[in-house]
């Protein structure tokens, strides 16, 4: 039921101004909040530096943090964040960006919209600030839970993504070329499959679209599903596309064709088809970037994949792609086992986390 009353008539321009009322209120609130976990970083390197500073100077020992770490908590007992261990990351926060690169790399960059618990997954996963600020920068940009940011540095992404080698450069003017190229991966990571033992393309395809969101996310950010099994008809001849996705941040489709064999210059011929047919019939020239194609390997050999790319008419990729296989799978915790440390270890992470942490 509306505030307003039901016989009143609501006056001339009136829900303009409410929307956008509502959305000034909502950009302040994404504002205040940013600027509080600004403030509270700022305030974790300052105790971190200040930690430093005396060990370095002072040869404060390890017993000291310990101290201090009970102290604190006595001194502020309804704020939570001055554990021992998160003394320990603060210290480690303030050598990772030692000052002036704190205000300079971090404060005025994309580190300080990241909440702590994604600060302590840079310093526990990642050695180099160069790299830290890659993967700070694309968590930032691209929303990740601090799971998904700890997935990513896992599986490498700095290094596989826009890595597969590609005609792009030659099939699509600038800056389109590079944009199609971030679109890749090399390799494409689907360790979400539950898969042991041999299996065929049906069976993998099956598995990657019954964990579509994880496989999406492998594939990048912004890609939207369009279909499996996509049948375009072409004259008489009905083919099938494995995969048809479409990259709502770039407005193209992306057409994938998965092989679970080594590369063969003939699977080109087949995907530069599958591209020319959706660049024809689906895609709106006036709105949408050109089609472009990825083909998935289980491997192969670099150099043929090159020439085969260099003689292909269509924009297209050529990646490999990994799961756990049945011996890696045999080597890893029994489930129930893995359970009851990551319950355990979940249980004394909340105890010690700050409150303000998200």
């Amino acid at each position: 039921m509306s505030t307003q009353d039901a016989g009143e008539l609501e006056p001339s321009g009136y829900a303009a101004l409410l929307a956008d009322l509502k959305a000034r209120v909502q950009a302040s609130q994404v504002k205040a909040v940013r600027a509080a976990n600004t403030e509270l970083l700022s305030l974790y390197w300052s105790i971190g530096r200040d930690i430093l500073t005396r060990q370095q100077q002072d040869g404060w020992g390890a017993k000291v943090v310990d101290r201090l770490a009970a102290d604190l908590r006595e001194a502020f007992p309804d704020q939570r964040g001055f554990s021992r261990r998160n003394l320990q990351y603060m210290r480690a926060f303030a050598a990772a960006w030692p000052e002036p690169a704190f205000q300079r790399d971090f404060v005025h960059q994309a580190g300080a919209q990241l909440p702590w618990r994604h600060i302590t997954v840079l310093l526990d996963r990642l050695d180099t600030p160069q790299l830290r600020a890659w993967y700070a920068a694309a968590a930032v940009e691209y929303g990740w839970s601090r799971n998904v940011l700890e997935h990513q540095i896992m599986t490498g992404l700095h290094a596989r993504a826009g890595a597969a080698p590609s005609n792009f450069a030659t099939h699509l003017a600038a800056p389109e070329s590079e944009l199609a190229q971030q679109l890749t991966r090399d390799p494409y990571v689907f360790d979400h499959l539950t898969l042991t033992g041999r299996v065929g393309e049906r069976e993998l395809e099956q598995a990657l679209m019954d964990r579509l969101q994880q496989t999406l996310t492998a594939f990048g950010h912004g890609m939207a599903f369009v279909g499996r099994q996509h049948r375009l008809e072409v004259g008489e001849e009905t083919l099938i596309v494995d995969l048809l996705l479409f990259s709502y941040t770039q407005l193209r489709f992306v057409v994938v064709e998965l092989k679970m064999g080594r590369f063969n210059p003939a699977y080109l011929g087949q995907l530069g088809t599958y591209v020319a047919v959706v660049d024809d019939q689906m895609r709106d020239a006036a709105k949408h970037a050109p089609t472009v194609g990825i083909l998935l390997c289980t491997g192969g050999d670099d150099h043929l994949v090159r020439y085969a790319l260099g003689s292909s008419t269509s924009p297209m990729a050529v990646a490999s792609y990994e799961t756990l296989t049945a011996e890696q799978r045999a080597g890893l915790p029994d489930p129930a086992q893995l359970n009851a440390v990551l319950q355990d270890a979940l249980s004394t992470q909340q105890a010690a986390s700050p409150q303000t942490e998200s």
